[in-house]
């Protein structure tokens, strides 16, 4: 998945705007994809702390929308990240 230049316009801090790249690397053609956060962090060389506030910024600007995933055993696993459209995404963070 492309990442659409309109991220740059947000606002947002630095963290939100690579972990966001990331995740749009990773989507599949549906705009989801599963990274642990821990994945996400050795990846990119962040805490694992960054990779959830940055997680959170994205969440809370509406850029992607965060599901719990459970095992068929009833575990938890990763959570399913799915991107939003950013077109008609104001500024701010």
């Amino acid at each position: 998945m492309i990442v659409a230049r309109r991220i740059y316009d947000l606002g947002l801090p630095h963290r939100a705007v690579t972990v966001y790249c990331y995740l749009c690397d990773r989507a599949n053609k549906k705009g989801e994809c599963f990274p642990s956060a821990k994945t996400i962090a050795l990846d990119l060389s962040l805490s694992r702390r960054t990779v959830f506030r940055a997680l959170n910024d994205l969440e809370k600007c509406g850029l992607i929308e965060k599901k719990q995933r459970i095992r068929t055993s009833g575990g938890i696993s990763s959570n399913l990240y799915k991107l939003t459209d950013i077109s008609g995404k104001g500024g701010g963070a």
